[in-house]
């Protein structure tokens, strides 16, 4: 186990938390997902994707992390610091975009 696991695991609880706050509270069935130099949205996912996509992406990265550091060690370098920048983007990347979803209604 990595150190910075201490920071990835918690920001994954986070992930799952504000699903379960936000998850109510956006009423539409789909969420805008990406937004244009303009402000509008490019692309929209459906509620569920919107959610639970990203814990599923954060667990994907961090296992293939895992694989990597493992079975090739000498081609992962960086792992620590790698991790710990995904973890605080995936982490404000998913609020912003929940409390975004909340807003559009």
């Amino acid at each position: 186990m990595l150190s910075t696991d201490l920071i990835f695991w918690p920001v994954v609880a986070l992930l799952v938390a504000c699903n379960l706050y936000f998850g109510p509270r956006i009423r539409s069935d789909r969420i805008a997902m990406q937004w244009g130099l303009d402000g509008q949205p490019t692309w929209h996912a459906s509620k569920a994707v919107g959610l639970w996509g990203m814990v599923a992406f954060a667990l994907a990265v961090r296992l293939l992390i895992w694989a990597l550091s493992t079975y090739a060690p000498s081609k992962v370098h960086g792992v620590e610091l790698g991790l710990l920048l995904f973890s605080i983007t995936i982490a404000a990347s998913h609020a912003l975009l929940l409390r975004k979803a909340v807003q559009a209604g």
